[in-house]
C-alpha cells in the first residue's frame, strides 16, 4: 500500500465541505502556533514546514501499513529501524540523535518520491524538547491518511501559504496566488489525455490544481487502469531548481493523493534551462517562473569568496541568447510544449516590452505560435512587492506551408487597471476572476468571444498586423484609466492609496533595475549589500 488515500467517488456536500474546511483551519492553527514557538528559537517558517514534511511522511507510511487489508498490501517503504515507530519510542537527546540518523539514511534513494523529500535533509530543531513535542504531541496525535486526502493536503497548503509571507526567507517567490492558479486551470481545462508539466513548479500549486480539476471533472468516467495512472501522477511532471522547495512540492502532491511514496518522483531537481527537452514534451504547460531578471550561478572560489556569474544558455532551440531568466523560461516553455499543445505562463511586464532578445522572441511567438490571450495582472497579489505580471496563453502549431503567422489576433484582458488588492485587508479571491473566465469562454471557439461593450472596458482584441507594427513589437498594451485614483471621492482608504503608490514606485524601480542590468550595469539589492 503506497498511495496516500483513495479518491472520493462523489463530490462532498456543502455541509461536508464546510466541516472539512473547519477541520483544516483548526489543524493549520494548531501547527502554526507551534511554528511561532520554533521561530522564537531561530527556525524560519520554511524550515518548520520542511521538518513537518519529514515527520509527516514517516507518520503516513506507518498509518498506511496499519490500515492495509493484508500483509500483501504492505510495501517495505521505510526500513523498520528508520520507521515512525522506531522514532516515537525514544525521548530527549536519544530521539534527536535517531531522527538525524533517519534523515541521513532515507535521502539515499534518488529518483523516488522518498528520495526527493529527504534529499540533503537536516534536523534544524536543535532543542530535543521541542522536537519531542512536535513528534509526540502534534504529529503523533493526528491521523494523516484516513480522514481524506484533501483535508491534510489543504492544511499543508495553508502552512505553505503562511510560509510564503515569510519575507526574510524569500519564500514568496515559490508561491503563486491560488485564486490565480485555479482560474488559469479552469480556462485551460486539463483532460485525462494531457501530459502536464511545470518547469518551475515551486511548491507544486499548478500541478495539484490541474490534478484536482481532472479528479473533479473526469475521474468517475475513466476506466480502472486510466484512473490508476491518473492517481499515480503518470500524467504530470514538475521541475524545481531548489532542493528544499522540491521536497515541499513532492510532499504537497503526496498529501493531495498524487503519486506514491516509493514510486517515481514527480518532481525533478535541477536547472530546467540547462538543456532542451528530450522525449518529454507536454501537451499542457502551466508555469510561473521565479521572479528576478537574471539567470545566475553562485561560484565559490578557493579562498572562500562567493560570486555570482550571469548565465547565458547556448541552445539551438532558442531564438535569442540572453541572461534574462524570464525570456529564457519563455523560450524553454515554447520548446517544451508539444505540437498541438497549449501553455499558460505567468511572466513580468519586461517580457512584453524589452527590446533586443525580447523583440526576437515575441516575433517568433506571434509567428510560430498562436498567442491568443494575455491577462494583465495587478500588483498587491504577490508576496514580492511591486510585481507587474501577465499570463500569456498560447498554442504550439505545426509550420504553415504558406508561411503566414499562426497568431491572427490576440485578446487582452486588463485585470490590472482599477483593481486594488492587498494580501491581508483586500486579498484577491477566485470570484474576482469570474468575469475573465466568462469572457475567455473556455471550451468554446475563440470566434465566439465578444469584446467589452465600452471601448474603455477590460476585454479587447488586437489584430496581428497591428501588433507586429508596434515599436519593438511591444505587447505591454494599456487603454484603461483607474477611476479610483483620479476620483477625489474614491472609496479607497488613504492607506490603500498610499500602498498603491508604493507598489507603483516599486514596480518602476524594478523596471529601472532591469534597464540598468540590460545596459551592463551592476545593481546590488539591499539584502546583498548587507
Amino acid at each position: 500500500m503506497t498511495t496516500v488515500a483513495d479518491t472520493p467517488a462523489t463530490e462532498p456536500s456543502p455541509e461536508v465541505r464546510a466541516q472539512a474546511s473547519a477541520q483544516t483551519n483548526a489543524l493549520v492553527a494548531k501547527l502554526w502556533n507551534y511554528c511561532n514557538v520554533l521561530r522564537d528559537n531561530g527556525l524560519s517558517t520554511i524550515d518548520y514546514v520542511e521538518q513537518l514534511s519529514y515527520l509527516l511522511f514517516l507518520k503516513m507510511v506507518d498509518e498506511l501499513a496499519e490500515n492495509a487489508w493484508d500483509d500483501d498490501e504492505i510495501t517495505q517503504i521505510v526500513p523498520p529501524e528508520y520507521s515512525w515507530k522506531s522514532l516515537v519510542t525514544k525521548r530527549g537527546v536519544e530521539l534527536e540523535r535517531h531522527y538525524r540518523d533517519i534523515l541521513d539514511n532515507l535521502g539515499r534513494r534518488p529518483g523516488t518520491t522518498i528520495g526527493t523529500i529527504f534529499a540533503e535533509a537536516q534536523n534544524r530543531i536543535t532543542k530535543p524538547a521541542l522536537l519531542e513535542k512536535l513528534v509526540i504531541e502534534l504529529i503523533g496525535k493526528e491521523q494523516w491518511t484516513v480522514k481524506g486526502t484533501d483535508l491534510k493536503g489543504d492544511a499543508y497548503e495553508g502552512l505553505l501559504s503562511k510560509g510564503a509571507s515569510d519575507t526574510k526567507t524569500g519564500a514568496g517567490q515559490y508561491f503563486t496566488p491560488r485564486a490565480l492558479i485555479d482560474a488559469i486551470v479552469d480556462v485551460m481545462q486539463p483532460t485525462p489525455d494531457d501530459t502536464i508539466a511545470d518547469p518551475a513548479c515551486g511548491t507544486g500549486g499548478f500541478l495539484i490544481a490541474a490534478h484536482t480539476y481532472l479528479r473533479k471533472h473526469h475521474m468517475r468516467d475513466l476506466e480502472t487502469a486510466k484512473r490508476a495512472e491518473l492517481q499515480q501522477g503518470k500524467h504530470i511532471h514538475g521541475n524545481e531548481l531548489v532542493t528544499g522547495t522540491a521536497r515541499l512540492a513532492a510532499m504537497n502532491m503526496l498529501l493531495h493523493g498524487i503519486g506514491t511514496s516509493d514510486g517515481r518522483s514527480l518532481v525533478s531537481v535541477g536547472d530546467a534551462l540547462a538543456k532542451k527537452p528530450s522525449g518529454r514534451h507536454a501537451t499542457l504547460v502551466l508555469a510561473n517562473p521565479p521572479f528576478g531578471r537574471k539567470s545566475a550561478i553562485t561560484v565559490i572560489g578557493q579562498d572562500g569568496t562567493v560570486e555570482k556569474e550571469d548565465v547565458e544558455y547556448d541552445r539551438d532551440d532558442f531564438t535569442a541568447t540572453t541572461t534574462n531568466k524570464q525570456l529564457n523560461f519563455l523560450q524553454h516553455i515554447m520548446s517544451l510544449t508539444a505540437v498541438g499543445g497549449r501553455a499558460a505562463v505567468v511572466l513580468p511586464d519586461n517580457v512584453l516590452f524589452e527590446g533586443g532578445a525580447g523583440e526576437k522572441i515575441r516575433r517568433r511567438l506571434l509567428d510560430e505560435f498562436d498567442l491568443h490571450t494575455i491577462l494583465r495582472l495587478p500588483t498587491g497579489i504577490w508576496y514580492a512587492p511591486g510585481v507587474k505580471a501577465n499570463v500569456l496563453f498560447f498554442e504550439k502549431k505545426s509550420p504553415r506551408a504558406d508561411g503566414k503567422p499562426h497568431t491572427a489576433r490576440t485578446w487582452i484582458y486588463d485585470f490590472r487597471t482599477g483593481r486594488h488588492f492587498t494580501l491581508k485587508k483586500r486579498p484577491m479571491t477566485r470570484a474576482h476572476l469570474d468575469e475573465f473566465v466568462t469572457a475567455y469562454r473556455p471550451g468554446e471557439p475563440r470566434e465566439s468571444r465578444v469584446p467589452s461593450e465600452s471601448p474603455e472596458g477590460p476585454w479587447r482584441v488586437f489584430e496581428y498586423d497591428d501588433l507586429i507594427k508596434r515599436d519593438k513589437v511591444n505587447l505591454d498594451i494599456t487603454w484603461m484609466k483607474d477611476p479610483a485614483l483620479e476620483d477625489a471621492d474614491s472609496d479607497l482608504a488613504p492607506e490603500e492609496i498610499a500602498q498603491e503608490i508604493v507598489q507603483d514606485l516599486q514596480a518602476a524601480l524594478n523596471e529601472f533595475k532591469a534597464i540598468a542590468e540590460a545596459l551592463g550595469g551592476e545593481v546590488v539589492d539591499e539584502g546583498e549589500a548587507e
